[in-house]
């Protein structure tokens, strides 16, 4: 990874520019949580994108500039950094503010090699014949690799656990070091998390093969989202049910 100290940040909003020279600088800005407004993240303000900035009178850490004044190639290569939540700040509340723009400045900074991983698991029967499917995405939201597993026959649960486990297994394989987990299964989301005790021995299992592959990462989050917007991993695992258990097909793009 590219070192942090040579990072730079790019805000636009509208037709306005903002720049700022570390993520600290950026999450101190008052409007640093506006969801209207695109982040993004580069690496070696080249010196002549520096010299044009201060032509236009922006001399400071942080400042902003009309659309109007900038040129296609200005602020170099920059890719979008990872959404983050709008805070419910209040007064009285600022030791959590502070907590939640230390978060936010540990995404920045993990942003540009982030993958996205959507798993998902599929029973004919629960317990039946099983199938396990994960879609590996990069930072822009494409495809880069479908991944299918045959389960044999196993519960649903077991098949979800199965899905995470192989889209992890894949991630570290091609040396994925930054990655969001998304599933429609909330049993396993807050299981890794340690947030829902482990009663079932067999789940046990697979949620600590789980934690010790989330462990591997630098950076890593796991999420629940609904079903309807997992179609592509359940497809994937409804698919994977005709396979042999243990059987991983992979259709991979690129990584």
């Amino acid at each position: 990874m590219e070192g942090d100290k040579d990072a730079y940040y790019v805000v636009h909003k509208g037709d306005v520019f903002g720049f700022y020279r570390t993520a600290k600088e950026l999450l101190t800005h008052p409007g640093r949580f506006d969801p209207d407004a695109t982040i993004y993240k580069g690496y070696h303000l080249s010196k002549e994108a520096e010299e044009y900035l201060v032509a236009h009178g922006l001399q400071s850490a942080t400042y902003s500039i009309s659309a109007a004044n900038v040129t296609k190639d200005l602020f170099g290569k920059i890719l979008p950094c990872f959404p983050y939540e709008q805070p419910s700040a209040t007064r009285g509340k600022m030791a959590e503010e502070y907590s939640k723009a230390e978060r936010q400045e540990r995404v920045l900074e993990n942003t540009e090699y982030t993958y996205f991983l959507e798993f998902d698991g599929a029973s004919k029967g629960n317990p039946g014949l099983a199938g396990a499917g994960a879609v590996l995405r990069a930072n822009d939201g494409s495809t880069v690799c479908k991944l299918q597993e045959g389960v044999g026959i196993a519960t649903c649960n077991v098949a979800e656990y199965r899905a995470v486990i192989l889209g992890l297994k894949h991630a570290l394989k091609n040396g994925i070091k930054h990655i969001r987990v998304q599933g429609d299964s909330k049993l396993v989301c807050m299981q890794v998390q340690g947030l829902w005790k482990l009663k079932n021995p067999n789940m046990a299992k697979f949620c600590k093969v789980a934690k010790e592959l989330k462990d591997k990462f630098v950076s890593f989050e796991i999420s629940h989202f609904p079903r309807k917007q997992n179609s592509d991993a359940d497809a994937l695992a409804n698919c994977a049910i005709r396979l042999q258990d243990g059987v991983v097909v992979e259709d991979c793009m690129h990584k």
